[in-house]
């Protein structure tokens, strides 16, 4: 976060100072604008800096408890410098801006002596985001220079003066739209991780036999098996493609910045909004899926997939809680159709919005009452961005793909991703009008033949991730499927089995075992 908040952010001038020394590692930065009191209501924030004309700079101070800086990533242990979101005070409050502010010494890495900065404690899980020193600080009137306030929004003179420049104050939200669209990727990398245990080991347990004299049936073979894995494995495909598209629509969008282009600002930061809550909520959710579709042996941390879950789930608050983001994206597409007489035509994303009338002649109303209608404006949008999903996996389908037998198989996950999708909230096609009841029987009938369809190439879909077997980190997820040999190994592994007696035995096994217990006096 904290050079692309450099690069959207800051002028020419002080990006010419500042990103040679963050991208050289000479400057170590964070982003610190979550507060221990304040997290999505980024206008509710606390810390201040206060402008002092008598030596041309800010003092920035946390005034309450709820204004200490909570969560940021390296800030902890390693940061000398962090981007503080504070309030602006000059002759009155000019709201959240964006400061420079060194926090440790460049000589012995000690906090600097107005500022208090630490560790937040543990997290979730044995491992995974405990490796990252996520960090808290308050500040107690620390001073920084004046040019260290971001200045492409709005300079401070040395009078002290408030002087707005001609870019859109949503140009804050720059740099988390590159958080975002690296997010998205790493959620169809984590999605294809636990997708792959899921199919592999499947294909190795066996239970059950259609009679006594035959092999036990493979569990990837039952039908409510392929039920609950080949979506998310499609979903992994679909995400890995409309990320691609992300990471090409972003470059695109930055040379637009660059050249003070803020024609698409609005629906880029809409678009990644959305499509972060929509692809981190499936995959976490996708990764217990995967963890319960394994049975008793997925609860072991040898599986990989509880601490996979670990790891990832912070994905669906960070950077933006994903049901405010839903939000945000529902009220921008009200809006767009609310202003579409009077405006230009939808572009991009939301094209679809321009035939108005084909949208409200069905069982549906359009409303700018946001507050009561904020779990429609959910649906509304998680709806918009599954389209988007779904629409990027079918443009890769158009593309050129020269091996005709992958684009088979592709076109499989297509259908078996878009028909799920369509039998998950069938109930809303229904009650719209837009789907009958024997459609929707249809629909239903078609997945389970999809998924049918999809289990003779189930194992070489997800052998296609080239996850190797150390990224894994799983034993029911190995590529050479000897399963049990290895999970009865790690199992000899654990300290607990060190010692053929436990510690403990004699005061606290034996007494039971041979009847010593002395009866309470109580």
């Amino acid at each position: 976060m904290f050079v692309p908040v450099l690069r959207t952010q800051a002028t020419a001038e002080q990006q010419k100072k500042w990103l040679p020394l963050a991208t050289s590692m000479s400057v170590i930065g964070c982003y610190a604008q979550t507060e221990i009191g304040h997290g999505s209501n980024v206008q509710g924030l606390e810390t201040t800096a206060t402008f002092d004309p008598s030596t041309d700079g800010f003092i920035l101070n946390s005034p309450t408890l709820t204004s200490t800086k909570w969560w940021p990533g390296g800030l902890g242990k390693v940061a000398t410098h962090a981007i503080v979101h504070a309030r602006l005070i000059l002759d009155k409050d000019y709201g959240v801006h964006a400061f420079i502010v060194q926090i440790r010494s460049m000589e012995d890495h000690k906090p600097l002596t107005t500022i208090t900065v630490g560790d937040i404690g543990q997290k979730f899980g044995n491992g995974g985001n405990n490796t990252v020193d996520n960090g808290f600080v308050q500040f107690n009137n620390t001073r920084i220079p004046r040019d260290h306030l971001l200045m492409r929004m709005a300079i401070v003179t040395k009078e002290g003066k408030y002087v707005r420049q001609n870019v859109p104050k949503q140009i804050l939200y720059g740099g988390m739209i590159a958080a975002r669209q690296i997010i998205l990727m790493e959620a169809s990398v984590c999605l294809s991780r636990a997708v792959t245990i899921a199919v592999r080991y499947s294909a190795v347990r066996r239970q059950f036999s259609l009679d006594n004299g035959n092999r036990e049936i493979q569990v990837l073979d039952y039908p409510t098996q392929q039920q609950k894995i080949f979506p998310l494995l499609a979903s992994a495909y679909a995400f890995r493609f409309v990320g691609q598209w992300m990471e090409s629509l972003y470059s695109e969008v930055m040379y637009q910045f660059e050249n003070d282009n803020f024609s698409a600002l609005a629906e880029i930061h809409a678009c990644t909004s959305g499509i972060k809550a929509l692809t981190t909520s499936v995959t976490a959710d996708a990764i217990e899926k995967c963890r319960k579709a394994c049975g008793g042996h997925g609860y072991l941390c040898a599986s990989g997939l509880p601490e996979l879950f670990a790891a990832y789930i912070p994905a669906c608050t960070y950077e933006g809680d994903n049901t405010i983001l839903f939000i945000q994206v529902g009220k921008f597409l009200v809006k767009m159709i609310l202003n579409m007489k009077t405006s230009l035509r939808p572009q991009g994303t939301t094209q679809y919005l321009a035939d108005l009338d084909l949208h409200t002649t069905k069982d549906c109303e359009v409303s700018d009452g946001f507050e009561e209608l904020s779990v429609d404006l959910v649906s509304v949008a998680r709806a918009h961005c599954q389209l988007i999903v779904l629409s990027k996996f079918i443009d890769k389908l158009h593309g050129a793909i020269p091996d005709l037998n992958v684009k088979k198989q592709l076109q499989l996950l297509c259908n078996t991703y878009g028909l799920s999708l369509v039998c998950e909230h069938v109930e809303e096609f229904l009650v719209t009008g837009y789907m009958t009841k024997r459609q929707a029987n249809l629909a239903r009938h078609q997945l389970r033949c999809l998924l049918s369809d999809v289990r003779p190439n189930a194992i070489a879909l997800v052998d296609s991730f080239d996850h190797t077997d150390h990224y894994l980190g799983s034993v029911l997820g190995r590529y050479d499927g000897d399963v049990y040999t290895h999970l009865y190994r790690e199992a000899l592994k654990d300290p607990f089995n060190n010692s053929a007696v436990t510690e403990g035995y004699k005061e606290y096994i034996e007494p039971i075992i041979k009847h010593r217990l002395h009866s309470s006096k109580l």
